[in-house]
Parts: C-alpha cells; sequence; structure tokens
C-alpha cells in the first residue's frame, strides 16, 4: 500500500451501476455463477479514480452547467506534455484528434479507409472489439496467430508478410503493449511491423491503450518509429486503462499524416462526433497533469499483486502456465495442461468458485487454451478468487 494512497479500499460500484458487477449482467452472461461472485472478466478496476481527477470531476460538477464543449488548449498542452514526459515523443497539437472512446473509433477507422470486401489483419489472439468493429462494418479478418514459446508471444513475421502479399489488407491493427498477452513490442520488432505495413500499402494502426501499467521492461511508441513510418501511421491512447476512466468515453489519437488525418477527421463529422465530453475532457487534463504520483504509486501496487499471483499459480495451480506479463493489470494464463478448454474452465469457476474470468475464446481467435484474469482490484479481494480457484482447480 502506497504511503499516500490506499489501494485496499475498493469504490462502492453499485453506484456507477458497473458491468464488471451487476447482477443482472452477470446472470444474463454467466447463468451459472454462484451468487457471492467475484468478477475477474471485464477490463476494470475497482480502486477510486486518481484524487486529482475526482477533484476536478466534482468542480466541474458543483459548477453546473454541461453544455456543448470543445477540445481546447488545456487538452492539447496535457496530452503533449505527457507523451512527451511519460513516453519520450514529441506530438505536434495538429497530429491530436478527441474522440468517443478507442472502441468506437476502430469502427470510425476502418469506415474511413476500407471498401465493402476489404479486409484487416490482426495478431491474434487480440482485444475482441478489434474483431467485433471488423464485423459489424462488414469486413473481413485475416489473423495472423501469435506464436506463443517460453511464456511468451512472437510476431511470425514470415507468416505476416505473405499474408499481406496474399490478401492485401487496408488495416493492420497492432496492439502495442498486446491485450491480452501484456507483451511489450520491442521498437525493433515494431519498425518490422511498420516496414512490412508501408511496403504493402497497409495503413498500420496501433492501440497503445495498456501503455501506462509497466511491469517490466521498457514501453516503445510507434510515434518514436523513424520518419518514413509516420506517414503511415495511426496511434490510438486515451487514459482509461491507466486511470480506469472508461465510462467516461473520451480517448484521443495522433495521426501525423496530414492526409491520414483528413480522411479520418471527415468520417469523424459524417458520425457527428464533434463536441467532446465535458468531463471526460476535465478528467484527462487532470489525470495527465496532475496524476502522474497516483498513476505510479497504483502501478506498484498491481506489480505486487501480479508478483503474488504468479507465486501462486507457480505453486499451486496444476497445469495453469502464467505468461510474462510486461504491461497492464490483466494476467493471461495458458490453462491447456488441465485438459479443459477455456469454455469449460470458465464455466466450471464460475459455478463452482464463484469466480468470473475472462474465456480466451473471446479474443478474436486463437484463444481457446487460455484465460485472462483482472488484478486490478484491492489485493485481499485477488487472494480470496486465487484461493476459492485453487480448492476448485481442475487437476490434469
Amino acid at each position: 500500500m502506497s504511503a499516500k494512497f490506499d489501494f485496499d479500499v475498493m469504490a462502492d460500484r453499485s453506484l456507477d451501476h458497473a458491468r464488471k458487477w451487476d447482477r443482472e449482467i452477470i446472470q444474463q452472461k454467466f447463468p451459472y455463477a454462484k451468487e457471492d461472485y467475484i468478477p475477474m472478466w471485464i477490463a476494470d478496476m475497482d480502486f477510486p479514480a486518481a484524487p486529482a481527477v475526482r477533484k476536478a470531476l466534482v468542480e466541474v460538477a458543483e459548477n453546473g452547467a454541461y453544455g456543448y464543449g470543445y477540445a481546447h488548449d488545456g487538452f492539447y498542452n496535457a496530452v503533449m506534455s505527457w507523451q512527451h514526459r511519460r513516453h519520450n515523443v514529441d506530438v505536434e497539437r495538429d497530429w491530436i484528434t478527441l474522440a468517443y472512446g478507442t472502441v468506437p473509433t476502430i469502427h470510425y477507422l476502418y469506415q474511413a479507409f476500407c471498401q465493402p470486401n476489404d479486409c484487416v489483419i490482426l495478431n491474434t489472439p487480440v482485444y475482441d472489439p478489434f474483431g467485433y468493429a471488423a464485423h459489424n462494418n462488414g469486413f473481413r479478418i485475416i489473423s495472423n496467430p501469435l506464436i506463443y514459446q517460453d511464456r511468451t508471444y512472437y510476431i511470425d513475421f514470415d507468416l505476416f508478410e505473405e499474408q499481406m502479399q496474399r490478401f492485401h489488407p487496408r488495416i493492420h491493427l497492432f496492439c502495442s503493449p498486446h491485450n491480452p498477452g501484456g507483451r511489450i513490442w520491442t521498437l525493433e520488432e515494431i519498425e518490422r511491423v511498420a516496414e512490412i505495413c508501408y511496403k504493402n500499402n497497409c495503413l498500420l494502426v496501433v492501440d497503445e491503450v495498456h501503455c501506462e501499467h509497466i511491469m517490466s521492461g521498457d514501453f516503445h511508441s510507434a510515434l518514436q518509429l523513424p520518419d518514413r513510418y509516420l506517414d503511415n501511421l495511426i496511434v490510438l491512447t486515451s487514459p482509461n486503462k491507466g486511470f480506469n476512466l472508461g465510462g467516461l468515453k473520451t480517448s484521443y489519437s495522433m495521426i501525423p499524416s496530414a492526409r491520414v488525418r483528413d480522411v479520418f477527421r471527415h468520417r469523424l463529422e459524417m458520425n457527428s462526433i464533434t463536441s467532446p465530453n465535458t468531463f471526460g475532457c476535465a478528467a484527462i487534463i487532470a489525470a495527465y497533469n496532475e496524476g502522474e504520483e497516483w498513476l505510479d504509486a497504483i502501478t506498484d501496487y498491481l506489480r505486487e499483486s501480479y508478483k503474488q499471483t504468479a507465486d501462486f499459480i507457480e505453486s499451486r495451480m496444476k497445469g495453469w502456465e502464467l505468461m510474462h506479463m510486461q504491461a497492464s493489470y490483466l494476467p493471461w494464463v495458458n490453462i491447456s495442461g488441465t485438459g479443459a478448454t477455456a469454455t469449460e474452465l470458465c464455466e466450471h469457476m464460475a459455478r463452482e468458485a464463484g469466480v468470473i474470468v475472462g474465456d480466451g475464446t473471446f479474443y478474436v481467435d486463437n484463444g481457446s487454451q487460455f484465460i485472462r484474469l483482472n488484478l486490478g482490484c484491492p489485493r485481499a479481494l485477488s487472494s480470496e478468487a486465487l484461493l476459492r480457484m485453487e480448492a476448485h482447480q481442475l487437476v490434469p
């Protein structure tokens, strides 16, 4: 526990009607779950938000005016300063576009840059909205399966290049750090991805949402790439995972190319994505300008939770193999050693242990032997969940 911030205290999730905890939603999605369930599925943290963010939102709320706003200097300056301080990139104001969340933005990007019957290429398994955004808009998905080796993922570059030449995808949506694997790609790997996309006239879109909680290693933004790749690059990010602000539906893109930026912004205008969320904009500014100490403290807390979880799984969960998680608070576990599929294990744990975990089959493709956990909660709760699962584990 931080001397200044108490992460052993949980927010009242009934007040914000959190999907993660809501009984009606749980019963719909997991009808076999025990009554006293512990939800470890959706990527949502249970801690009260950073004090600076809460203070800013109270000030806006008490002011009483919630009319139409705009992306003002305070927002742009906060983003540029944050990206420079935290991620060693110098972002120009013109590159930045405020939007209503990363998942809706992915839909708009597909709409803006793909034509009917086009395809997008994804490294799978990967964050499921990458896939359903393509399905929702009628575009085909080319799965580029990641290579699982030594408890981590690697990109199959030979297959990736062959698929590029065979299918001619319009967009490669690249998750960096990887969700759900927690892998931080090296700058050399990111550059190789960028080179293959560049040679094959495929727009590189990089989701960097999970870059704020670093467990080990160094994160490299795609904006650190050589200039020749920046004209073919879109970077999506937000403070929503780092500061747990997903419900405020606010995010932004960084697009160095004026040509690409204009196409994207035109699509936003077609969907009337103009005036920002008043509370979301205030939260971004407060998080970036005043929340850095809180972010460092919660990352330390999550790092210790991950260490304890890793030790527990290694010594007490038969048939489980925890991947090396370099980023995020969402461990990805290979459960093939249990003899069960991800779906079978998830249903078993919900029914018998009352612990709801993420089913790897939801992550587009190649996830049927994996589950995802969520450590974004007070450590006493995650520890109880592990003990419950140990007591009801499927022994190979």
